[in-house]
């Protein structure tokens, strides 16, 4: 399987044949095809070359929910995973990605990096830019985290999510388009 990277299509206009990628200053964000997504779920490496440690279990479980989207018919390009890719060596370092395309004007997104390439500003440069791509579409980017997942809840701030009123059990974080 080639990697991702070699067939980049124009921002916002992805097909399901031809993945795109966003850039940040240190990474690009690759969107994996259906079938990328169904190997990386089963195991494999969605054609790309990790970090030592990598991909996590949550790459594997967002790659399984997208290629289950995509088995159902219900899979809408650019609205999947998105695999991190350092830009200094072009190993992968982590995935973000869309719980699903957007429902009533929002869309969930979730993310990991591998713990070897943690605390880099990875997971924040990944998350402005895919939230930014987001927004052109959406007017609500939110995330849930894990009430003890610290680190997690400072890259949400960082990246401009503001937390809203929810379950303790599950911290909700948002970001919309900054009023002009």
């Amino acid at each position: 399987m080639s990697n991702a990277m070699d067939q980049p299509g124009p921002v916002g206009e992805p097909s399901q044949d031809a993945p795109f990628a966003l850039p940040t200053p240190d990474l690009t964000l690759v969107a994996l095809a259906p079938a990328a997504a169904l190997d990386l779920a089963s195991g494999g490496t969605g054609g790309f070359t990790w970090i030592e440690g990598g991909p996590e279990q949550g790459t594997r479980i967002g790659a399984g929910l997208m290629a289950k989207a995509a088995a159902d018919g219900a899979y809408v390009p650019g609205w999947g995973t998105y695999v991190l890719v350092r830009e200094a060596d072009g190993l992968a370092v982590g995935a973000m990605g869309f719980h699903g395309a957007p429902v009533g004007g929002r869309v969930e997104v979730g993310y990991d990096v591998v713990a070897a390439a943690r605390r880099n500003g990875y997971a924040t440069q990944a998350l402005r830019a895919l939230s930014a791509w987001a927004l052109g579409s959406v007017p609500v980017v939110f995330a849930r985290t894990d009430p003890g997942n610290e680190a997690s809840q400072r890259v949400l701030v960082k990246a401009g999510f503001v937390r809203v009123p929810s379950a303790p059990e599950s911290p909700t974080y948002e970001l919309r388009p900054a009023s002009s």
